[in-house]
């Protein structure tokens, strides 16, 4: 494997290199999804949206160097639990919002450390309960999600009229 660093940013502050990882992570689930939004349909929006996370969510950004080279990003910030949830209470929640390597460093383990440092960092902080999404198709993901402790609770269902 590379050498690979994690380095926490500021998306503010690192907003082209956050965004073209996002491009990369739309069109990939484009690929799964002929209705994921077009990136340059939904960039300014979303990455005002990401930002506000961040800094008004207890937001966590990484990003994976590997030998200096942007690899990998893993993005999550907190929600706060409320009395609307069919689950048991379990304090506040980390929403791991998006997670991307590049195509070139994939099956390297960078995802797996990405995903493990964000979870340290917020379960040291007393997160007890972690939730994310992925398509159906992502067939890798559920996979590693699965082989790192998560499960499947809900199917979400479309219908497009």
């Amino acid at each position: 494997m590379e050498n690979v660093t994690l380095l926490t940013v500021s998306i503010r502050d690192e907003y082209a290199l956050i965004s073209a990882f996002m491009r990369g992570l739309h069109e990939s689930e484009r690929e799964l999804n002929s209705r994921t939004a077009l990136w340059d349909d939904i960039e300014v929006a979303y990455m005002r949206h990401i930002i506000a996370m961040q800094e008004e969510y207890d937001g966590l950004c990484i990003v994976a160097y590997a030998d200096g080279k942007p690899a990998g990003v893993i993005m999550g910030y907190v929600e706060e639990e409320d009395d609307s949830r069919f689950e048991e209470p379990a304090g506040d929640m980390l929403y791991i919002s998006d997670g991307y390597v590049k195509p070139e460093y994939r099956r390297m383990g960078v995802y797996r450390m990405l995903n493990r440092t964000i979870e340290k960092h917020y379960t040291s902080r007393g997160i007890r309960r972690i939730y994310r999404f992925t398509l159906c198709a992502n067939s890798g993901m559920r996979k590693l999600l699965e082989q790192e402790g998560y499960m499947a609770t809900r199917v979400l269902y479309e219908k497009w009229l």
